[in-house]
């Protein structure tokens, strides 16, 4: 009995699931995907375009921490924690690619999308997959959690999706995950991220394909006539009076004036997406920040304005080599993660410019080494000028600089 309910219970949500998607769905049509990402086949280039801090491409089908791959298949990866999958989810495609991504907190994916167009409604969908098995190798998984964001080239925000944590299932299952947005009226080609905001563990280990987008067409509805009547009114006749000596008074109907219809002037689109692209010029919007920085207080250890340029950023440990590890994060991205400070540099470089004019920096105590607190030296090079600034963090706070391009 417990089997059948359990059995209708899972029936019902799939049902309720479909009944709100074709809801959202009732005015559209979605049409054939104008743009497909499917990772081809073979050695494939790969698509990223920017600095992954946390990732690195490898070329097998099984990636460690930190790494992913362009493959076709699983096999038994990890003495078979994750499923073995013998094609990707594309199908009809001989050999195709899947992106298998071995976790680690960060950006593991970004890539332009040409070609779509302006002012139109799009679906933007993602198939995935939670690699890992449900064993009791893992009993208290840390399951994948993602951002799927759209930008223009300038840094707005066109289309976010958060995944929630994709669960494990006992058998290889794709899912697919997609929103509705609008491209700007100025704006072909948008900027693709992906992020997994939880750190490496056991669970946290994901596939991806066939990323589409589809134009979204509404529907118009038919527009019916009513047949005119075919009766004629019978002609209404007059007769003139017929008192004596009356002259009948002729009445003048004063002629209507023509109204012209008030124009209506809407403002362009572009003069909209221009203008919210200003507005959001100095109000970056970053990913939530994740535990750490808000269980922990963020002390602002220096703040430079600075020009337009690039900034590089050395990161030395102060005074005795004791051990410390520290992890960095950008604007609440994590960029290095347990890093153990020494005499070599840990290096880290970002941009400022009109599109970005706000960047912080924050430093994380992994452990305060043999002789507390967690203490470095942080050497900041921007176009102009050179800074010193000495960091100390504990276990209870962190340490922040934060950038701002002069005006």
């Amino acid at each position: 009995m417990y089997e059948k309910l359990k059995k209708f219970g899972f029936i019902f949500i799939i049902l309720f699931v479909t009944f709100i998607s074709k809801a959202q769905q009732a005015n559209c049509i979605l049409q054939p995907p104008k743009v497909t990402i499917h990772f081809g086949s073979g050695n494939v280039a790969d698509p990223n375009t920017g600095d992954l801090y946390n990732f690195r491409r490898v070329h097998h089908s099984c990636p460690s921490d930190g790494h992913y791959a362009f493959v076709s298949y699983t096999s038994a990866c990890f003495n078979d924690d994750w499923h073995t999958i013998t094609e990707d989810h594309t199908t009809g495609d001989a050999d195709g690619n899947m992106l298998l991504v071995n976790a680690d907190q960060g950006m593991f994916l970004k890539m332009p999308v040409p070609g779509l167009k302006s002012s139109t409604v799009y679906e933007l969908g993602v198939w995935l997959m939670n690699l890992c098995k449900p064993t009791n190798k893992c009993p208290y998984p840390l399951l994948p959690r993602l951002s799927i964001r759209l930008e223009t080239m300038e840094g707005s925000i066109v289309a976010n999706i958060v995944t929630g944590e994709l669960p494990r299932f006992p058998e290889p299952r794709w899912i697919k995950h997609g929103a509705l947005f609008t491209t700007p009226a100025s704006t072909s080609t948008l900027m693709l991220t992906m992020i997994d905001n939880n750190p490496r563990g056991c669970g946290n280990d994901f596939a991806v394909d066939d990323i589409t987008f589809r134009e979204c067409v509404k529907q118009t509805p038919p527009v019916t006539t009513t047949p005119k009547s075919t009766q004629t009114k019978p002609a209404v006749t007059t007769k003139p009076s017929t008192t004596p000596n009356q002259v009948p008074k002729k009445t003048t109907t004063p002629p209507k004036k023509e109204v012209e219809a008030a124009q209506v002037i809407r403002p362009k689109n572009d003069t909209i997406s221009k203008a919210t692209s200003v507005l959001k010029q100095n109000q970056k919007i970053f990913p939530p920040p994740p535990l750490v920085l808000k269980t922990r207080e963020n002390a602002l250890a220096r703040k430079i304005e600075t020009e337009a340029g690039e900034i590089k950023i050395e990161l030395y440990d102060n005074g005795e080599i004791d051990g410390d590890t520290v992890s960095i994060y950008h604007n609440n991205t994590l960029i290095r993660s347990h890093m153990r400070l020494s005499q070599k540099p840990i290096p880290v470089t970002i941009a400022i410019d009109p599109s970005q004019p706000h960047h912080e920096i924050i430093m994380v105590a992994e452990n305060l080494g043999s002789i507390p607190p967690n203490t470095s030296v942080m050497i900041i090079t921007t176009a102009n000028n050179r800074y010193q600034v000495f960091i100390s963090s504990t276990e209870q706070k962190n340490a922040k600089v934060v950038f701002d391009l002069k005006k």
